[in-house]
């Protein structure tokens, strides 16, 4: 297998190449590690890196020489001036240079922004037949644009690929710095906005954190999943690839419950909650066809993430900085 990865520098791209080069079956693996701006902080024979950008065509071609797989992950987030270059381009010419190679199969990483979050009210859990829906934002739309491009890509041209659709991704200490109310907190929502600054000033030194309640008055259920559950469906999918063109939710068995962690939270680190009256809606993210076609567990709930959280040790160093392209 000769395995195009983008993304690769990021915090789920590096864990996946490490774990897929750490596997002993995984010898006759050749790599190709495409990045923006940032090298990976290992090494090895079988890994080549490469910097560049994905909507340069030239550039595509090139580093899609020989490749007989590839995994795409690369994204940008909230930045309108560049995301469709990525999103729309670069995966375009992804999968032409693909097609042009005869590839064999094409993994690509989505989002649950793609139907919407935590943004829109639903009556049931959401399957992969739930229809697009993408939240506010240019990140959610791009997300429903890539599923569209892989999906038209197999109907037009038999390409035979996935989409392994995910939600928040949280590793080491993110949940902790998550359930925070300072200004440096990590993701969203960012709960100080919800109230004054002194009141936030107060609830960041007194510890608090947030029991987010949804807009229906009930603690908040969102879908949050640890990285190294997604890195684990990731490589399963390369190992099975699954026929056809499918999308698979990878998401926890139950989704991340506010009020469970605000319990948790005060029963074993002795940690106040404050209530927080969001817009949100509880979504429950099913991943009944992941544990099924691709015979995957997720290993975490929401105690495991906050345990996994609370118990990291930085061991005094500083949070790296999200860069978006990395």
């Amino acid at each position: 297998m000769h395995l195009l990865v983008t993304g690769a520098s990021g915090k789920l791209g590096s864990r996946v190449i490490k774990k897929l080069l750490d596997q002993p079956q995984q010898d006759a693996l050749k790599i190709t590690a495409v990045t923006f701006s940032r090298d990976l902080p290992f090494s090895d024979e079988r890994m080549t890196v490469r910097r560049g950008n994905i909507a340069d065509r030239p550039f595509v071609a090139d580093i899609m020489q020989g490749v007989t797989h590839v995994l795409h992950m690369a994204t940008c987030k909230e930045m309108p001036e560049i995301i469709m270059d990525v999103t729309v381009k670069g995966m375009f010419w992804l999968l032409e240079e693909f097609r042009a190679q005869q590839g064999q199969y094409f993994a690509l990483v989505g989002g649950d922004a793609a139907i919407g979050h935590y943004f829109y009210p639903t009556s049931a859990s959401i399957t992969e037949s739930y229809p697009h829906k993408a939240a506010p934002g240019c990140y959610s739309l791009s997300k429903v644009l890539e599923e569209v491009m892989l999906a038209q890509a197999h109907i037009q041209y038999g390409i035979q690929g996935c989409c392994l659709r995910a939600p928040w991704l949280v590793a080491d200490d993110d949940l902790r710095f998550a359930m925070s109310f300072s200004k440096q907190v990590f993701g969203s929502p960012r709960w100080h906005e919800y109230f004054d600054d002194s009141t936030a000033e107060k609830f960041t030194k007194n510890q608090n954190v947030p029991l987010a309640l949804c807009a229906q008055g009930k603690p908040l259920q969102r879908s949050i999943l640890a990285v190294d559950d997604l890195v684990n469906a990731i490589i399963k999918a390369l190992n099975i690839q699954p026929a056809g063109c499918e999308t698979f939710n990878i998401a926890m068995d139950e989704p991340f419950d506010y009020g469970v962690a605000a319990k948790y939270l005060n029963a074993n680190f002795g940690l106040e909650a404050v209530d927080v009256q969001t817009e949100f809606h509880s979504v429950w993210l099913d991943n009944s066809k992941a544990r099924q076609y691709l015979s995957w567990r997720p290993a975490f709930d929401t105690e495991a993430l906050l345990e996994q959280a609370w118990a990291f040790d930085r061991e005094g160093s500083e949070r790296a900085e999200i860069v978006y392209p990395g």
